[in-house]
């Protein structure tokens, strides 16, 4: 006879990604067709700034259809990225909610299994909602990035190739800092949750000095996480102030670009900066959850 022990589920990440996989796929299908989208748009708006442009300095008052089809395209960019955008938001939630359910039920069951104090039990459920916020939250801005990123340097790279590599400069500042934060977090994390395991069993001692403590130890764990993550957005923002100065002198002194143009590459540059902003908050968010998937999984086996 299988013991209970045996019968209690796993909780790795990819579990939930194969229990789930249909409702995210379609889920993170929306993410991608919003963004691609949204990344076409500048260049659209751009080449509808030229035809506008180039229309009213004819002496013709009619329009002709090179007029009016840069302006159909965009149109048509913008409402499927609204469109996508707004069905997205109402999926979501039903999906990950369902997601948040199984996921503490199945903890629940691994706590009366192995005799866990209350307190741990539902620690133990409060942090699986990271799991869920990852999915929700994080894969979707990963797709996001990705998609600006690339789609950014790739839209750039049509207008001068030395502004795309000038771009890809950034790999390597990037690559460096998150190597760092990545070996410091890790510990800290694990930190963290070891203190907010506690929580409700700090709590039910009624202790205001006990209470006193705890927060002072949770705040000073947080502290020193923020400060990983503020270090890192700062080498990136100088970095990327580097690439955008670069650029604007590559657009503005060596290349003879209509307004159109310029205007698509500033919003192309300004979204290679804004996406790259996210990565040292996306970093601390994986290690944290890498260290909650490792509490589970050994909980669980």
């Amino acid at each position: 006879m299988t013991s209970p022990k045996e019968k209690l589920p796993r909780l790795p990440l990819f579990e939930l990604l194969r229990r789930f996989k249909g409702q995210m796929a379609f889920a993170l299908s929306l993410v991608v067709v919003e963004n691609v989208a949204w990344i076409v748009e500048p260049k659209l708006f751009g080449s509808v700034l030229d035809a506008l442009i180039d229309k009213f300095s004819r002496e013709s008052s009619l329009l002709s259809p090179f007029d009016v089809l840069p302006l159909i395209l965009w149109v048509s960019a913008f409402a499927v990225n609204s469109g996508t955008g707004v069905m997205r938001r109402v999926v979501d939630p039903r999906i990950y909610l369902k997601m948040f359910s199984e996921l503490a039920r199945e903890i629940v069951a691994i706590g009366k299994s192995r005799r866990y104090k209350t307190s741990k039990t539902a620690a133990l459920a409060q942090l699986s909602e990271q799991y869920v916020t990852f999915f929700q939250f994080r894969v979707p801005e990963v797709i996001e990035q990705i998609i600006a990123i690339g789609g950014a340097v790739v839209a750039l790279s049509t207008f001068d190739w030395r502004i795309a590599l000038t771009c890809a400069t950034i790999v390597g500042p990037l690559y460096v800092i998150n190597r760092l934060q990545k070996m410091k977090l890790a510990g800290l994390q694990k930190e963290f949750h070891d203190i907010y395991e506690t929580t409700f069993e700090v709590f039910a001692k009624e202790s205001e000095e006990a209470v006193q403590t705890y927060y002072k130890n949770y705040s000073t764990a947080k502290q020193r996480i923020a400060f990983w993550g503020a270090l890192n957005f700062g080498v990136v923002r100088i970095a990327l102030l580097a690439i955008f100065l670069v650029v604007l002198y590559i657009a503005i002194d060596l290349d003879d670009f209509t307004t159109g143009s310029i205007y698509s590459i500033v919003a192309y540059l300004w979204t290679f900066i804004t996406m790259s902003e996210y990565i040292p908050e996306l970093m601390e968010s994986w290690t944290s959850l890498k260290d909650i998937s490792r509490r589970l999984h050994a909980e669980s086996i």
